[in-house]
């Protein structure tokens, strides 16, 4: 250590040692943000699953129940015929809410990590400021 200090490089060592260890405090930062923006974009992906779903299943049953709404728009009755197209306009309404539903969180999950990638850029520019 007198080597150190008979060179006048003790402060320089001491620099890049207060240096390393602030970028292992940042790069844990960074690792603990990372993990909460995963867990954040796994929920978000588990309700856009769940909501694919519900669309596929209802546009099903949409067509199906406008089939239904068809042909029974040709049966003799008209009460038949209101029936049939209230019950098809019902599916058609649960099937767009669910549809725009599913567009909502599909826009809000094309954003994952958003803040892991703002701050690691934020992060690349001071260094590069510093060099």
């Amino acid at each position: 250590m007198k080597w150190l200090s008979l060179l006048g490089l003790e402060g320089w060592f001491a620099r890049w040692r207060g240096h390393v260890i602030e970028a292992a405090s940042a790069a844990e930062d960074r690792m603990h943000l990372a993990c909460l923006e995963w867990q954040d974009l796994k929920r978000h992906l588990q309700q856009l699953l769940v909501l694919t779903i519900a669309v596929v299943a209802l546009t099903v049953v949409a067509l199906i129940m406008l089939s239904l709404a068809v042909l029974v728009h040709f049966w003799d009755s008209p009460q038949r015929q209101l029936v049939a197209w209230l019950v098809a306009g019902l599916w058609s309404a649960g099937w767009f809410c669910s549809l725009a539903a599913l567009g909502r969180v599909a826009q809000r999950t094309g954003n994952g990590l958003a803040l892991t990638r703002r701050e690691l850029a934020q992060d690349w520019r001071d260094i590069k400021e510093r060099l």
